[in-house]
């Protein structure tokens, strides 16, 4: 018998404080709430590493999480200009759709000075100043070694001042509402990681789906933030792969097709108004026009 998302949230909350910096708190007075809440925050410094956990961010109108998707590595020459950065489809870069590799690292990145720390097999591999040329290096020459058959060329470490490595053209942030990963739990007979979804906010309290009603309305969060719903998010292979081991163990984008008839889950929200967001922080939603 699989763990229900009800009972994972639980666990959720313990997975977000682990891998939170020190001093921050603890996200569980969110789950005291009946109304919908944050439930926990990410983001994702270098595009397909590892998540980090935040317990607050400051978001700011038309952009994205902090420092998310910041770093993208480049798998074969993409003509990137980081003096005029544009977007490019994540087929261009490193990524869990075709790199399921990637989850069995562990990575930790350091926003004060643009530190990217690397652990593989259990030992440090690299620590490196992604601003230096020198850090740069280290990093390209370790996934050099780390998947040299997945690579179509030299990989590099891309950055674009003000740019976001996103999977859409659009600065937005990423929203998945935990009752809908309950619903793809019971259709797939298997437990489900939420962290599956790389999203930058995790909901709790919103029946299933829910998050599908507010296309195109706004919602608030906390005391200032305010968003619009704009896009669903169609789900790719790297859902597939647990996000621990890296191993491809479900069919989620099959699932979601098979037994709801699209492969959605989650949505993209554009910042209207900026402010801080908070672990615990309740939602509210402008009604419909």
């Amino acid at each position: 018998m699989w763990v229900s998302l009800l009972q994972f949230e639980e666990g959720f909350c313990l997975i977000a404080a682990a891998a939170r910096p020190r001093g921050t708190g603890t996200p569980e007075r969110a789950m005291a709430s009946q109304n919908p809440t944050i439930q926990a925050i990410y983001r994702y410094p270098v595009k397909g590493l590892s998540p980090q956990a935040l317990e607050a961010a400051r978001l700011t109108p038309g952009g994205t999480l902090p420092a998310d998707r910041l770093y993208a590595i480049e798998n074969g020459p993409t003509g990137f200009d980081p003096a005029a950065p544009a977007y490019f489809p994540k087929t261009r870069f490193l990524m869990l759709m075709k790199n399921e590799r990637l989850a069995a690292l562990h990575t930790d990145y350091d926003e004060a000075t643009h530190t990217l720390t690397i652990d593989s097999e259990g030992r440090e591999a690299v620590r490196a100043d992604l601003r230096t040329s020198e850090g740069r290096l280290a990093v390209e020459a370790f996934f050099r070694r780390f998947m040299p058959h997945e690579l179509r060329g030299p990989p590099k470490v891309l950055f674009g001042d003000g740019h976001s490595f996103s999977d859409v053209a659009r600065k937005v942030v990423s929203i998945i509402n935990l009752a809908s990963v309950a619903a793809v739990e019971t259709a797939i007979g298997a437990a489900v990681n939420p962290l599956r979804f790389r999203a930058n906010l995790y909901v709790a309290g919103w029946p299933a789906w829910h998050e599908f009603d507010l296309l195109n309305r706004e919602i608030s969060i906390g005391k200032e933030a305010r968003l619009k719903v704009v896009k669903r998010i169609v789900r790719c292979a790297a859902t597939n792969v647990d996000p621990d081991t890296g191993i491809r163990d479900l069919e989620i984008p099959a699932t979601l097709m098979r037994t709801f008839n699209n492969m959605d889950c989650g949505v993209y929200a554009e910042v209207l108004d900026g402010g801080d967001v908070v672990v615990g922080d309740e939602i509210d939603e402008r009604p419909a026009d």
